[in-house]
């Protein structure tokens, strides 16, 4: 018991040192990629700062394998050049017993990344695209799709604009709303406009609008006697295509908890769901992701120093992970595609890699 809480206690200690140096030049990078962003406006230091550290919980959600992966690998590299596995052995361990403690760890970390640090992100990811569209256009723009349908807010210098669309379209290339509502507000805060049309299509930097019908909310006018309908209309708009179709086709911004809510909202208001079901069950399968990082990381590194080939095992270790992460992703994005089920695309990778590495550990160990 104490050996495991030893080895526990190590792994921690690595992987606190390995999270803060990585993040230190994740951060950093942030940063000047922030700075560059942002040099066309008119944004302080303390506010480009700020967005760089919201967005650190997302890169170190998204780094949680390659932290793993190394941990590991100094871990037990230190441990065999100390002959500390060597005693371990000596004593009638063997070295997947020793195993045991860091696999319980990475597995504790993994629970705690979809219970605590998930929710973490989706809170600072949608709280640092509105910062940064409200720096940008002095007011957020933000999309969401409900069982009512498609809402998106779009700022700028004129004010603000809720637009409201049944449903939504278009190629890869082209984005479309249909049964479309528009309701835009004065700097001030009150409505101003309203407009509805039957389609709206997105066209550089306007929305271009069929069959529309608008409404001037005048303090004291009828507003039916100054509608007016055209064939088509221009509104500018400081949404992009891309802006849009990261949104759509992204679950960063939802929590896990509210993910199940939200699968089953779209699919009764007959918006596809595939994307976010894979991510659902992609989050609830990173503790044996994270777990497999560390037993690929462990079956190359835990034999001891003096047989030599440390640093090609170092670098098998390395680059097998990431063959492990880009199969994951892959197979995810077969999943979302509708290619292959969506328990296969999440859970396959994950358990895979663990049957593999375990495989090569019982190899070196027993033979």
């Amino acid at each position: 018991m104490k050996l495991d809480l030893y080895y526990a206690r190590r792994f921690l200690q690595w992987f606190a040192v390995i999270c803060g140096v990585l993040m230190t030049l994740v951060i950093l990078i942030d940063l000047n990629e922030q700075i560059r962003r942002f040099d066309a406006y008119d944004v302080s230091a303390g506010k480009i700062v700020g967005l760089t550290l919201l967005n650190a919980p997302a890169a170190l959600s998204e780094f949680l394998p390659l932290i793993m992966i190394l941990t590991t690998i100094v871990l037990f590299v230190g441990l065999a050049r100390s002959s500390e596995l060597v005693v371990t052995r000596a004593i009638g361990r063997s070295g997947i017993r020793a195993l045991a403690a860091p696999v319980l760890v990475a597995g504790l970390l993994g629970l705690l990344a979809v219970s605590t640090l998930n929710p973490i992100v989706a809170a600072t990811t949608n709280l640092s695209k509105s910062l940064a569209d409200t720096y940008r256009t002095g007011g957020p723009s933000a999309l969401s799709l409900s069982g009512e349908g498609l809402w998106l807010r779009q700022g700028g210098a004129n004010g603000q604009s809720v637009i409201h669309a049944s449903s939504y379209g278009g190629g890869r290339d082209d984005i479309v709303l249909y049964d479309v509502t528009i309701l835009a507000y004065a700097p001030s805060g009150g409505p101003i406009r309203q407009i509805i049309a039957e389609t709206a299509r997105l066209d550089g930097d306007e929305w271009l609008l069929h069959k529309a019908k608008a409404w001037h909310m005048t303090a004291g006018l009828n507003p039916e006697r100054s509608a007016a309908t055209h064939d088509t209309l221009r509104i500018p708009t400081s949404l992009t295509q891309d802006r849009i179709r990261d949104t759509l086709g992204s679950a960063d911004g939802i929590s896990v908890y509210d993910l199940p809510t939200t699968i089953r909202d779209l699919a009764e208001a007959g918006f596809a769901t595939k994307r976010y079901q894979v991510w659902y069950q992609v989050e609830l399968a990173r503790p044996l992701f994270l777990i497999a990082m560390v037993l690929v990381g462990a079956a190359f590194t835990m034999r001891h120093t003096r047989f030599g080939g440390t640093g090609l095992a170092v670098l098998t270790a390395v680059l097998l992970g990431f063959g492990l992460y880009f199969i994951r992703n892959f197979a995810q994005i077969l999943g979302e595609n509708g290619q292959i089920p969506v328990a296969l695309a999440a859970w396959a990778p994950p358990v895979a890699s663990i049957l593999l590495t375990m495989g090569l550990l019982l190899h070196a160990e027993d033979g």
